[in-house]
């Protein structure tokens, strides 16, 4: 007979590596947004972990450290987009889509 629980604790359906919020908050403070972006990650950070304490989960803080690795690894991206002069005026604010769905 083995000693294991009958109860498991849910996994949570994605996971980040235990440095990764370090890792992060260092290539921010590296980056050349790194005025805006620090304040905004610490910001977000903070209530992502008031909310992780509330909740007992995790996931609001793989979420907050996922969309900045995400904003990190598009900026070279968004960069190019921007400086080579193409329209964007014919795009939609996903915040006004959102509004209107509630």
């Amino acid at each position: 007979m083995s000693a294991q629980p009958g109860h498991h604790a849910p996994v949570p359906p994605y996971g980040i590596a235990p440095g990764a919020p370090a890792e992060l908050l260092a290539q921010l403070r590296g980056s050349e947004r790194a005025q805006r972006w620090v304040p905004a990650f610490e910001g977000e950070w903070a209530a992502a972990l008031e909310e992780s304490r509330s909740t007992f989960s995790l996931a609001p803080l793989y979420e907050v450290v996922q969309v900045w690795q995400a904003r990190l690894a598009s900026a070279p991206a968004v960069d190019a987009f921007l400086t080579s002069g193409k329209d964007d005026s014919g795009f939609v604010d996903l915040a006004e889509l959102r509004g209107r769905r509630r």
